[in-house]
């Protein structure tokens, strides 16, 4: 399923996926500066979060409280193994029934879960992006 939109339309985007898909757990594919971190900011907000979502690169997981529950949204750029992710608890995290947003998860290959959903966004221009959900 694909989307084009405009950086102005984020929200747009954000149901977008939450109307489409089929787990909690997603990962977000594309390379730096296409938008991955914003794109999750939307969803957090259109989930009716009280935080305003921000980028876990130093600290790998944040954790935000929203009406359709619980979110950890994960940034695994700056890891160099996937024993870092052990070391946060990446399967206690994985094993609840929360939300889970997923930056760079192809540095914790061996870790994903079966049933998550691929988001893959690549820059179309300064100004617009296009959204694979799969």
């Amino acid at each position: 399923m694909t989307l084009t939109y405009d950086l102005d339309q984020m929200d747009i985007a954000a149901r977008h996926i939450l109307t489409n898909t089929k787990s909690k757990t997603l990962l977000f594919y594309g390379e730096m500066g296409a938008g991955k971190t914003t794109l999750i900011r939307a969803l957090v907000r259109v989930m009716g979060a009280d935080d305003s979502a921000s980028s876990p690169t130093f600290s790998l997981v944040n954790e935000y409280h929203s009406q359709k529950g619980t979110i950890f949204h994960f940034d695994f750029y700056r890891i160099a193994s996937e024993a870092e992710a052990l070391d946060i608890g990446i399967e206690d995290y994985f094993d609840s029934d929360a939300w889970k947003f997923i930056e760079w998860p192809q540095k914790i290959d061996s870790f994903i879960p079966e049933k998550s959903q691929k988001v893959e966004i690549s820059i179309r221009n300064e100004k617009s992006r296009m959204l694979k959900l799969y």
